[in-house]
C-alpha cells in the first residue's frame, strides 16, 4: 500500500494506492492553510478505505518546482510519515506528474504548473516507449516567453489561468491544449509514479531528499 503527497502549489491532493487499484483520493485548492490540512486529510483517507498505518509500505511526495512553503510542508510530512510507518520513501518530480495524466500523442508535451509573479515553471517532454519522459532542465517563462517558444506542434498541460489560455490558444496551429480536466494535477498519478519505483525496489535517503526550486535563493513565493 502506498500514500501519495502533493502540496506543490495550492493544489494539495492526497491519494491511497495498492499497485491495483486507487482506494481513494482527494484534491483541494488550500487557502494557505497546508499545515493545518493535512495531516486530517491523511487520517481520514485512511480511515475511508479501513486502511491501518502498518499497511503503508511506501510514501510518495510530489518534489516540486512549487511553493517554498508548501513543499517543505509536504516534504516534512511524508518522511515523518515513512520514519514512523517503517515505509520506503520516494520523491517523484511534480512536472512528471503532469505529463503522466495524458494520453500518447504524436507531439512533444509542455507541463506547467504557476510559479508566481506571473511566471510558469515549464517542464519538456516526449513519449519514449510509451512514457512520457523528462527532456531537460526546467525553464521560468511567462506565457507569451512560453508561446514564443512553441515552434512545432506541441501539447500543453498544466496549471494556467484562463488569459493564459487564451493567449495559447491563438497559436492554435502549433499548440493543442490538454482540457482543465487533463490538467489538473492529481495525486493518483503521483502514487502510480511512486509505485513503480518501489516495485523495483528503489526509494530514497530522507536526509539527502530535498525539494526541486527553480533558482537557489529565488523559490516560488507561497
Amino acid at each position: 500500500m502506498l500514500l501519495a503527497i502533493d502540496t506543490s502549489t495550492r493544489l494539495t491532493g492526497v491519494a491511497l494506492y495498492d499497485g491495483v487499484q486507487v482506494l481513494s483520493e482527494v484534491a483541494w485548492y488550500s487557502r494557505e492553510h497546508q499545515t493545518v490540512e493535512l495531516a486530517p486529510v491523511v487520517e481520514e483517507i485512511l480511515g475511508r478505505a479501513g486502511v491501518k498505518a502498518n499497511e503503508i509500505k511506501a510514501v510518495g511526495v510530489a518534489l516540486g518546482p512549487g511553493s517554498f512553503t508548501g513543499l517543505r510542508i509536504g516534504l516534512a510530512l511524508a518522511k515523518g510519515l515513512a520514519f514512523a510507518w517503517h515505509a520506503a520513501l520516494i520523491g517523484v518530480p511534480t512536472l512528471d506528474v503532469v505529463a503522466s495524466a495524458q494520453p500518447p500523442a504524436a507531439m512533444p508535451l509542455a507541463a506547467v504548473l504557476q510559479a508566481g509573479r506571473g511566471r510558469l515553471a515549464v517542464g519538456w517532454y516526449a513519449l519514449e516507449a510509451g512514457r512520457w519522459k523528462s527532456q531537460g532542465s526546467l525553464e521560468v517563462l511567462d506565457a507569451p516567453g512560453l508561446a514564443e517558444k512553441i515552434q512545432s506542434p506541441t501539447l500543453v498541460c498544466g496549471e494556467l489561468n484562463d488569459e493564459e489560455r487564451r493567449l495559447l490558444a491563438r497559436k492554435r496551429k502549433l499548440v493543442a491544449l490538454a482540457s482543465p480536466a487533463r490538467s489538473m494535477r492529481r495525486p493518483s498519478f503521483l502514487a502510480e509514479l511512486a509505485w513503480q519505483r518501489y516495485r523495483i525496489g528503489q526509494s530514497d535517503d530522507a536526509a539527502a531528499l530535498a525539494p526541486i526550486y527553480l533558482h537557489i535563493g529565488d523559490p516560488i513565493p507561497g
